[in-house]
C-alpha cells in the first residue's frame, strides 16, 4: 500500500513539473513573440513656396524628426505647390530632402508632382512624362525605401506582374501592424477630361490601387494582423466626392472604386485601421465612416502654411493601437 502511495506521489510530482515546464515555455514563447511599441512620423504637402523661404524651416523640421529617432517616416506627397514649376531640379531637390531623413522614408506621390504639372504656372509640363520621371528617380532603387537607412519593402510591381508599372505602391510589416501605401492623389485622382492619355492613366492606376488595397487587407487578415495603416495623398472626403451622411462616394468621384473597396475591406478586417492622407492642408483626426467602417481612424497631416509633422505611437497592447501627437516646427512662429 505504501509503495502505491509513493508511486502516486512520484507521478504527481512529475506531472506538476511537466505542467510547470509547459507553462514556462508558453510564457517564454509569448514574451518572445509579443509586439513591441514603436513610433513613426507622418507628414506631407510641403515645402510650398520659394526655396529661399521654405527650405530652411523644412530642413529644421527634418532635424526635429531625426531627433525623435522614429522607426520610419511616411511622406504622403505634394512635395511642392501646384504653382511651382515641375522642373527636374525641383523634383530632385525634394528627393534629396527625403534622403536626408535618418530613418527609412516611405513616399507616395501627390498631385502637385505630376498631375497638375500641365498648368501654366507649373511650367506646362506633360503630366505623364513627369510621372515617369518620378518613377525612374524615386523608385528605381529596388524593393527599398528612401532615407539614409532604407528598409525593405514589398512593391506591387514585383508581386503583381499585371501591374508591373506601379512601383510606388508598397507595403511592409512592423510589429504585427501592416502598412500599405497606394498612389491615390488629389485633383480628383486625375479623373479629369483633359485628354485620352489622362483618362487611360486614371483607369489603369485606379485598377492597380484597388488590387493593391485588396491584397494588402487580405494579407493582413491571413496573418491575423493587429492593425493596418493605409497611406495615400488624396482627401477623398471632400464634399462632392463623398456624401458624409450616406458614407458613400459619388459617381463623379475619382475615389469611388478605391473608397468603396476600403469600406468593404476595412469592415471585414474589423481591427483598427489608420488612414493617413494630406491634400487639404488641415490637421485633423476623424472617424469618416462611423456606420459602415467604424474601425477606420483618419489622420490628415499638416501642410503648406503649417509646416509641422505628426508623431504616431503604435502599441498593439492597447485597444486603440494608435496614439497621435503633433510635432510642431520650432523654426516657425507659433
Amino acid at each position: 500500500m505504501d509503495s502505491m502511495k509513493n508511486f502516486a506521489s512520484f507521478l504527481h510530482k512529475c506531472l506538476g513539473a511537466l505542467l510547470g515546464a509547459v507553462a514556462l515555455l508558453a510564457l517564454t514563447a509569448g514574451a518572445a513573440s509579443a509586439d513591441k511599441p514603436f513610433t513613426f512620423v507622418a507628414l506631407g504637402d510641403m515645402p510650398y513656396g520659394k526655396p529661399a523661404k521654405v527650405y530652411p524651416p523644412f530642413k529644421a523640421l527634418i532635424g526635429q524628426v531625426n531627433a525623435l529617432n522614429p522607426a520610419f517616416t511616411i511622406h504622403v506627397g505634394d512635395t511642392k505647390s501646384g504653382s511651382t514649376p515641375c522642373s527636374d531640379k525641383m523634383l530632385l531637390d525634394q528627393l534629396a530632402f527625403m534622403n536626408s531623413f535618418d530613418a527609412p522614408l516611405v513616399y507616395t506621390p501627390g498631385d502637385n508632382e505630376w498631375t497638375d504639372c500641365h498648368r501654366w504656372t507649373a511650367g506646362r509640363f506633360d503630366p505623364i512624362e513627369r510621372l515617369a520621371f518620378l518613377r525612374k528617380h524615386y523608385y528605381s532603387h529596388g524593393p527599398r525605401s528612401l532615407g539614409k537607412a532604407p528598409m525593405k519593402l514589398e512593391r506591387q510591381s514585383d508581386l503583381m506582374k499585371e501591374y508591373a508599372g506601379y512601383p510606388e505602391n508598397a507595403r511592409f510589416v512592423k510589429e504585427g501592424v501592416h502598412f500599405v501605401a497606394a498612389h491615390v492623389v488629389g485633383s480628383n485622382n486625375n479623373f479629369e477630361v483633359r485628354d485620352r492619355r489622362a483618362i487611360a492613366e486614371f483607369f489603369g492606376r485606379d485598377r492597380a490601387n484597388v488590387a493593391w488595397l485588396n491584397a494588402g487587407f487580405e494579407k493582413a487578415i491571413a496573418a491575423k494582423a493587429r492593425a493596418l495603416v493605409l497611406a495615400i495623398h488624396a482627401d477623398m472626403f471632400k464634399p462632392g466626392f463623398f456624401r458624409a451622411k450616406k458614407e458613400a462616394f459619388s459617381g463623379a468621384s475619382g475615389f469611388k472604386r478605391f473608397g468603396d473597396a476600403l469600406i468593404k475591406k476595412a469592415a471585414a478586417f474589423k481591427k483598427p485601421v489608420l488612414l493617413i492622407y494630406g491634400d487639404s492642408h488641415k490637421y485633423q483626426i476623424t472617424r469618416p465612416l462611423p456606420k459602415k467602417a467604424p474601425n477606420v481612424l483618419a489622420l490628415q497631416v499638416f501642410g503648406a502654411k503649417q509646416m509641422h509633422a505628426v508623431k504616431v505611437m503604435v502599441d498593439t497592447g492597447t485597444s486603440g493601437v494608435f496614439a497621435i501627437l503633433p510635432v510642431m516646427n520650432k523654426a516657425l512662429a507659433n
